[in-house]
C-alpha cells in the first residue's frame, strides 16, 4: 500500500475511535481534535499527511520552527517541555502551547506574546501522576498559584489545562489521571479570579497513542497521538 493509504486508514481508525469514545461517554465533549505528533516522524511522513489532516504537534521548538515554516496552512502546537528562552520562538510558531508548567515561564510567553504582537494561547500543565520525571503544576500549586496565574494573563490567553498519564499496558489506568484532571478544570472554571479575568478554560489536551479512548471518555478535547498515526510506514 501507499504510504497515503496506510496513512488514511490509521486516520480514520483514530477518528471513528475517537467518535464512538464520545457517543457512548456521558462526560465526553462534543468537539474533539486529534493532534498529529510528528516529533519522531520522517518528514515525508509529515508531508504527505498534512494532505489528510490540519492539526500538528511538535515536542521541540526549532523543529516546530522549521516544520512550521515548511507547511505553514497547518495549525501547529508546541507540546513538549518548554524553557524560557525559547518563549519567543514557541509564541510565533505555536497556536497552541500545551506545555505552560511554571508561574515564571508563563511570564515568560506573556513577554514574548507582547513583543510578537501576537496573544498566545495556552494551557497550563499539570502533573497528576506525581512523577518526579513529569514537569508541571500539583493540584495544590495550581490552586494556590491561580490568582497569580490569572494575573499574568494580560498578553495572552489561557485556554484550559493540559497532563500526561503514567505510562501503563492497561488504557484504563488513566483514567482516574484523566477524570481528576476535568474536575480540577470544572472547579477553576467556578473560582472569581477565573470570571474576573475573562478565561474559560474550555480545553482538556489529555491522552496519547495507548490511552487516548478513556481519555475521550474522560472530557478530553484534544487528544495527541503519534506513534498509532504512523504504525506501519516503511521508514524512507
Amino acid at each position: 500500500m501507499s504510504l497515503s493509504t496506510v496513512l488514511q486508514q490509521n486516520l480514520n481508525e483514530i477518528l471513528n475511535a475517537i467518535r464512538q469514545a464520545q457517543e457512548r461517554s456521558p462526560n465526553a465533549a462534543e468537539r474533539v481534535r486529534l493532534v498529529a505528533v510528528t516529533k519522531y516522524a520522517h518528514p515525508d511522513w509529515v508531508r504527505a499527511l498534512s494532505d489528510l489532516h490540519p492539526v500538528f504537534g511538535e515536542n521541540r521548538p526549532q523543529q516546530l520552527a522549521e516544520r512550521a515554516e515548511l507547511l505553514p496552512g497547518q495549525e501547529w502546537h508546541m507540546i513538549g517541555r518548554l524553557q524560557r528562552n525559547k518563549a519567543r520562538a514557541a509564541v510565533k510558531h505555536a497556536s497552541l502551547i500545551h506545555s505552560i508548567d511554571s508561574l515564571r515561564l508563563l511570564q515568560a510567553i506573556s513577554n514574548a506574546s507582547e513583543s510578537e504582537g501576537k496573544a498566545a494561547s495556552v494551557l497550563l500543565q499539570l502533573n497528576l501522576s506525581r512523577e518526579e520525571a513529569k514537569s508541571g503544576f500539583s493540584p495544590e500549586e495550581i490552586r494556590s498559584l491561580w490568582s497569580e496565574l490569572t494575573a499574568s494573563a494580560a498578553n495572552l490567553k489561557i485556554c484550559g489545562l493540559m497532563t500526561m498519564a503514567a505510562a501503563t499496558e492497561d488504557p484504563e489506568d488513566a483514567r482516574p489521571t484523566f477524570r481528576e484532571l476535568r474536575e480540577i478544570r470544572d472547579e477553576l472554571n467556578l473560582r472569581d479570579e477565573t470570571t474576573a479575568a475573562g478565561i474559560d478554560l474550555s480545553e482538556l489536551s489529555m491522552g496519547m497513542s495507548g490511552d487516548f479512548i478513556p481519555a475521550v471518555e474522560e472530557g478530553a478535547t484534544l487528544v495527541r497521538v503519534g506513534s498509532r498515526l504512523f504504525a506501519g510506514l516503511p521508514t524512507p
